[in-house]
């Protein structure tokens, strides 16, 4: 399949490329404003399938609201239409549409011209009314809050709210474009107004809040849940906004003679990870828990895992190494040690299941002992 993105410079359509190129059934023909009308009629007249990203919303003259927005999508319906192809035609529209301002009052213009030529001559029509999109590459004070505020805080430079009790509806980019590929393929028919799910509400300063909550975790080593929903498209492209030279950050690490230890990310609710080394002979632990639990894997050397019931008294002891991937869990009211027992530096990852507090640590000394 043959496809034209127009607005090809836009931070939508560079999404929609990059997704595009991993597909190998599909050619891409791209459109920016730096190329002329003649090109454009070229393009339409070779393409099956027709992205129309291009618009203006932050004009420095308000007439280009009317050329870029409502004139340019008129001009594609006039040579779709005289082609008589029914090329099927996306466009991103804006939920401004429904406004009477003049970037609404465009927009709109633009989507009853697509909705005629859908009438009169059966062409496909596509219409997204898009509210704000956020993602990597969006441009700051351009397309966003969400990007301004990323490419503020992450760069470390204040930023400015008004209203922090502004109500605000996101959607996030990989969304979007899942959805815009979804309607090339052919998998999402109907009404020529087309959605995209989820529409995420949150508030001007709730989202700045989060995203310093991301810019403090290197230094709490805290992590927010950004597994999911809002939180984790937000995480993503605040990270986008990292530059090369901030890749790294350094972690705590506490060192005494038997090894090192570091900790590496802490959550709110699931525990926190963390490695440890030990010199050959080494033994660390030999203490219980009554609550916290441990998961242990050795990932370099060979361990002796030993275990004594602080109850009745039993005696388990294991070995594992790092050539069989095993995880070893410590029990509740069970002493454990554990002791390098190769030649060479042993490191072992580990799991709690609880940050480490200080004033409640759960953690009570206890010699294991040998085998009776």
């Amino acid at each position: 399949m043959k496809v034209l993105i127009t607005g090809a410079q836009g931070f939508v359509a560079k999404n929609l490329q990059a997704h595009l190129r991993e597909r190998q059934d599909i050619s891409v023909f791209l459109f920016s404003r730096q190329d002329n009308l003649a090109s454009l009629k070229n393009l339409l007249a070779e393409v099956d399938f027709v992205f129309h990203l291009a618009g203006v919303n932050r004009p420095e003259n308000t007439d280009d609201f009317r050329t870029g927005n409502t004139d340019l999508t008129k001009f594609i319906c006039e040579e779709v239409g005289l082609l008589g192809r029914k090329t099927p035609i996306l466009y991103t529209s804006s939920s401004q549409a429904e406004f009477d301002n003049l970037y609404g009052v465009s927009k709109l213009a633009a989507e009853q011209a697509l909705i005629e030529l859908s009438v009169v001559q059966s062409v496909p029509v596509h219409i997204f009314r898009l509210p704000n999109v956020f993602g990597k590459w969006s441009k700051p004070n351009y397309n966003s809050a969400v990007a301004t505020f990323c490419n503020n805080i992450a760069a470390g430079l204040p930023i400015k709210i008004n209203q922090p009790d502004a109500a605000i509806k996101l959607v996030y980019i990989d969304d979007v474009i899942a959805q815009f590929v979804a309607v090339m393929d052919g998998l999402v028919a109907g009404d020529p107004f087309v959605s995209v799910n989820p529409v995420y509400d949150t508030t001007v300063g709730k989202l700045a809040a989060q995203l310093y909550k991301f810019r403090d975790s290197r230094e709490t080593l805290i992590t927010e849940t950004v597994g999911k929903g809002l939180t984790r498209a937000l995480y993503s492209t605040y990270l986008s906004y990292i530059q090369p030279e901030r890749f790294t950050y350094e972690v705590p690490k506490y060192e005494d003679p038997r090894g090192v230890f570091v900790e590496m990310l802490k959550t709110k609710d699931s525990g926190q990870f963390s490695y440890f080394t030990a010199h050959p002979g080494v033994t660390r632990g030999g203490h219980y828990h009554h609550s916290k639990t441990e998961k242990f894997l050795v990932i370099k050397g060979a361990a002796c895992f030993r275990f004594r019931s602080i109850n009745s008294g039993e005696f388990y002891e294991l070995f594992t190494s790092g050539e069989k991937p095993e995880i070893v869990e410590t029990v509740p009211g069970w002493t454990h040690d554990i002791t390098n027992v190769g030649e060479d530096e042993m490191i072992v990852m580990l799991w709690a299941n609880e940050i480490f507090d200080r004033e409640k640590p759960d953690t009570y000394a206890m010699p294991v002992g040998t085998e009776a």
